[in-house]
């Protein structure tokens, strides 16, 4: 009997135990989850640190970076911002090798090539991974290719005149601004707005927003609209 009764138990405390075990790492205090996006991807919380100023250092060489860039390729050509950039990777790279070799010759050390840590770095793709680059990539190409197919057959009559509307106003943008124009003016609001949005949101950091009105709330799905809307008004300032 007293084997009986344990049997009967058993499987009631398995089941509560394995009922258990699933609500540890899904809870809310999770170590793993991004307190800003909750159960988003680990990339969108980076993008997210990024655009917010978390790491001031990451997001500032990341900023100047792409800026300097950008103002080059509208001075120059794609052809000569590459080659001055190689060029001036390999005088950087070039001249700390000789410097290392001159060090390494006059105090008479063994130290090795100053670079050796990152050359014997694995850095070869995997098949898998390979293939996971791969299809993730196919997802958003089929999406892509049905949007296309969805827009210019003209399935909903209503998304296709959004389309003609938008790309008529494109027009008058490029024969004001080129490519490289938009994407600095991108950079700069990309950069600027959320975290100034961010700044000045909370009611307890702004003397000019008193609590009672209460118009400003914590953001959570209103930031992605908000921003939206910005970019259309400066859009449309700047075409008019």
């Amino acid at each position: 009997m007293a084997d009986l009764s344990a049997a009967t138990q058993s499987p009631s405390v398995s089941s509560s135990s394995s009922g258990a075990e699933p609500s540890a790492p899904g809870g809310a205090g999770s170590p793993g989850a991004c307190p800003a996006l909750g159960a988003k991807s680990c990339g969108s919380c980076a993008v997210h640190d990024l655009i917010f100023w978390r790491d001031v250092k990451k997001t500032g060489l990341v900023f100047c970076t792409t800026l300097i860039v950008l103002l080059s390729l509208a001075a120059f050509s794609v052809i000569s911002v590459v080659s001055y950039l190689i060029l001036a990777l390999l005088s950087v790279t070039i001249s700390f090798r000789v410097y290392k070799s001159v060090v390494q010759a006059v105090q008479k050390s063994e130290e090795g090539h100053p670079f050796k840590a990152y050359l014997d770095v694995d850095i070869t793709l995997s098949s898998e991974a390979f293939h996971n680059y791969v299809n993730a990539a196919m997802v958003h190409i089929n999406r892509a290719l049905k949007l296309i197919i969805r827009l210019f057959l003209v399935e909903d009559l209503v998304d296709s005149l959004k389309l003609a509307v938008f790309m008529w106003l494109m027009t008058y943008v490029g024969a004001v601004f080129n490519g490289i124009t938009l994407l600095i003016l991108a950079e700069l609001l990309i950069f600027s707005v959320p975290i100034v949005y961010e700044k000045y949101k909370d009611t307890s950091k702004t003397t000019w927003n008193r609590k009672e009105k209460g118009r400003i709330s914590t953001w959570k799905p209103e930031m992605p609209q908000l921003l939206k809307h910005h970019l259309i008004v400066i859009t449309l300032f700047l075409v008019l």
